[in-house]
């Protein structure tokens, strides 16, 4: 009887973590930031520290770029007239420079705190 009891108590388990992958981890801001002419809009986005960042970048030029962060560790090239996600880990507090790789001008900071 005991191991009816642990093999059902392990299915419910499994189950609940299967339909709740997430349960317990902490849900990820979202940011953001628009690519026009060239240039990122707002220039600054801020988020807090500690906790998953998800920056959502438009980019409303024809053509692609590259969000990239050398300090956050982060690269994605997006498309022309798309958009794109760019999930970042939990920071500690400070500034996190991002810039176009296919335009090294375009720059902008993600400031944490």
């Amino acid at each position: 009887m005991r191991a009816t009891a642990t093999k059902t108590a392990l299915v419910v388990l499994f189950l609940i973590s299967t339909a709740f992958p997430y349960a317990g981890a902490q849900q990820p801001v979202s940011v953001t930031v628009t690519v026009k002419n060239h240039r990122f809009q707002p220039a600054q986005i801020h988020a807090p520290a500690n906790a998953p960042i998800r920056i959502r970048v438009k980019n409303l030029d024809s053509g692609r770029m590259e969000f990239e962060s050398d300090s956050l560790h982060v690269e994605k090239v997006i498309g022309g007239n798309s958009e794109g996600v760019v999930e970042i880990k939990p920071q500690a507090p400070g500034r996190y420079e991002f810039y176009d790789d296919f335009n090294q001008e375009s720059t902008g900071v993600l400031v944490v705190r």
